[in-house]
């Protein structure tokens, strides 16, 4: 990356109204309208997570992760909603992100292991941190996605 980023990780009830806006708009941006893939994106779950993302020198958030602790119901940290921005990729942030969302779960939950649902043609990107699959392919919203996980 060649400019200056300023990196933030939020619970939801920290979260200011723009922040919040900015998120779902780069989520809808890439998810639903690139992707073409219409989905309910405001899932209810976003509440319950810590929100990490890129913000560029003029404010403009280009990266953004979701992130979960382990509950009762998960034994494992999970990252989810995995984003860049089309005008910043191919420069490493994708990368960048991935490695403080792995900091930030092992730092948190360092006996739990670290889960992702991932879109198929990642795959290999998610390897090479460490992700081995652990399920099927199978179609999310119409997207071939596959469940892979990081030992602690």
């Amino acid at each position: 990356m060649n400019q200056a980023l300023t990196w933030t990780l939020k619970a939801f009830t920290e979260l200011t109204t723009q922040e919040l806006y900015q998120l779902l708009q780069l989520r809808q941006a890439v998810f639903v309208v690139e992707q073409t893939c219409p989905y309910l994106d405001a899932d209810g779950a976003d509440t319950a997570a810590f929100h990490l993302w890129a913000s560029d020198s003029t404010g403009d958030m280009v990266a953004y992760a979701r992130l979960f602790l382990p509950s009762a119901s998960a034994n494992y940290s999970r990252i989810g909603r995995v984003i860049s921005a089309s005008n910043v990729r191919g420069q490493g942030l994708g990368r960048e992100l991935m490695r403080r969302a792995l900091a930030w779960c092992q730092q948190h939950a360092p006996q739990q292991p670290i889960r992702l649902g991932a879109q198929v043609y990642l795959r290999d990107f998610y390897r090479s941190f460490g992700f081995v699959e652990i399920s099927s392919e199978y179609l999310e919203d119409d997207i071939p996605h596959v469940d892979m996980e990081r030992a602690r």
